[in-house]
């Protein structure tokens, strides 16, 4: 039945490639009455996009090569054998010119903050923070939870982890903290808080053709359960490091044993922040004025409501905002290239890593291997299982954030999935509930096929394979818990 779901044309870019001498390079082995059947090239495509992503993920989970490495390598040779030929270099150069306005807008976001680091915005902020919570790590893994959550209320992932990261690290690292915690409890805040104008939100609507507040509304309550999981998890994951560090009672007053903290206490101003994470190192110092901190943080909140309101681009606000602030904080350019090349290391290093899942997902699609990926799925689902699909599909939603990027699953996969479901009696509204309990939400700070991922584990200063190893179990779960309220609350039965 699942060949209904697409034609020859969709899935086969033979007739477009060079027709028979590019059949003969892929399956010379098959016979003429096989070559012309779209399913066999199909389930050559899912065999080669299968291999492709399970390469990638092995390279990178057990840290054969550096993210880099693969994401460039894994796809080129995959088109190569794919027998795509010089097509494969197109299928990059797509992927890369998608990923391109993304790319500069993380690039010039590190140059920005980190550039108001260097002038001491964040001093005085942490100051604060650490007169509100102390030294207590139950409340500072918190903090982070709930800083994150406010943040991603503009419904992205990027700028949730470039503003909250960075001022949290600090205080992690000043008390010898776990960072996999703070990149963990960051990913879950942002990753439970689907909202209407998140991005998989949308995908769904618009790949179902239904409305987004028939979609999210009867989901508030489901997603209070995992903001509830969420803050638990922060607490516990606190205490936890509160019991590993030997940190006692006396630690919410702003004083912390010896042991924790090297061989002094630490106060407020010494957990400021000195520099972005991931910089090589600070430039020269700024030439503060009396005024100075109210209008940096003036114009870091102009910058964040531009984000957020969408007056510009992401990218155009943050290469505005860079402008103004080495301005304002470094008259010069002598120190106004001190401190770009200060930061231009951390820049270097992610933008590249972007580019390159850039090259990836362009090759996975412009291949079709991703589409026929999801076809392959979807086909061996048994027909009698019709009005278990919703609830099957919240099982796996999360786990099949590692092998589609958001586009290839709600516009390839969703609605094949929706089809089948209304076929046998059921509604589209609870296939899109059932995906977005993980499928590029809770899912997606642990993908490799989105560039949050990276930008997660790199701000945070962890390797990537050792945030996905910490944070997976916990936004599983998450994902999980809200699948059994979907199930209590009536959106979908088990």
């Amino acid at each position: 039945m699942h060949r209904t779901y697409c034609s020859s044309e969709s899935i086969h870019p033979i007739n477009a490639l060079g027709g028979a001498g590019l059949r003969a390079r892929i399956i010379p082995q098959l016979v003429n009455d096989e070559l012309e059947s779209p399913g066999v090239y199909r389930g050559m495509l899912a065999l080669l996009g299968a291999a492709t992503i399970a390469v990638l993920l092995a390279l990178i989970l057990f840290n054969r090569c550096s993210p880099l490495v693969a994401l460039v390598t894994v796809p080129a040779v995959a088109g190569l054998v794919g027998g795509f030929g010089r097509k494969t270099a197109v299928f990059m150069v797509d992927g890369i010119s998608g990923i391109a306005p993304v790319a500069a807008m993380f690039v010039f976001a590190i140059l920005f903050f980190g550039v108001m680091t260097d002038a001491g915005l964040l001093a005085p902020i942490i100051s604060r923070v650490l007169r509100l919570i102390g030294l207590d790590p139950p409340r500072i893994v918190l903090a982070s939870a709930l800083l994150a959550l406010l943040v991603h209320l503009d419904g992205s992932g990027a700028v949730c982890f470039l503003v909250v990261i960075p001022a949290m690290r600090p205080l992690y690292e000043r008390l010898r903290m776990d960072k996999r915690v703070l990149a963990c409890v960051v990913s879950m805040a942002a990753g439970v808080n689907f909202l209407p104008w998140t991005g998989p939100t949308m995908r769904a609507a618009a790949a179902l053709k239904v409305s987004v507040a028939e979609i999210f509304n009867p989901m508030l309550a489901v997603q209070g359960v995992g903001l509830v999981f969420v803050f638990a998890t922060a607490w516990w994951l606190g205490k936890r490091e509160a019991r590993r560090l030997g940190v006692c009672a006396a630690a919410t007053s702003g004083s912390a044993p010896a042991a924790m903290l090297g061989t002094t206490p630490v106060t407020a101003e010494e957990s400021a922040p000195t520099q972005l994470p991931g910089a090589v190192s600070s430039g020269p110092k700024a030439q503060r004025g009396p005024g100075i901190f109210w209008v940096n943080l003036t114009l870091t909140l102009l910058v964040m409501v531009a984000l957020i309101c969408g007056w510009v681009p992401p990218a155009i606000a943050f290469m505005l905002g860079t402008a103004i602030a080495l301005i304002i904080n470094f008259p010069g350019s002598t120190l106004q290239r001190d401190h770009i090349e200060a930061h231009a290391r951390a820049a270097l290093t992610m933008a590249t890593i972007l580019l390159a899942a850039g090259a990836f997902t362009g090759v996975m699609s412009g291949t079709g291997a991703l589409k026929a990926l999801a076809l392959a799925a979807v086909s061996h689902l048994p027909a009698g299982a019709g009005s278990h699909i919703p609830f099957a599909l919240s099982l796996v939603a999360m786990p099949l954030s590692m092998l589609f990027d958001p586009d290839s699953f709600y516009f390839g996969v969703l609605p094949v999935i929706a089809e089948m479901h209304a076929r046998l009696g059921g509604t589209p509204l609870a296939v899109a509930q059932a995906a977005l309990i993980g499928q590029m939400t809770a899912g997606f700070p642990v993908s490799p096929l989105t560039p949050a991922t990276f930008l997660v584990s790199g701000l945070a200063g962890v390797e990537l394979s050792a945030h996905q190893k910490f944070a997976f179990p916990f936004l599983y779960a998450a994902s999980l818990l809200m699948a059994a309220a979907c199930v209590a609350l009536g959106l979908f039965p088990a």
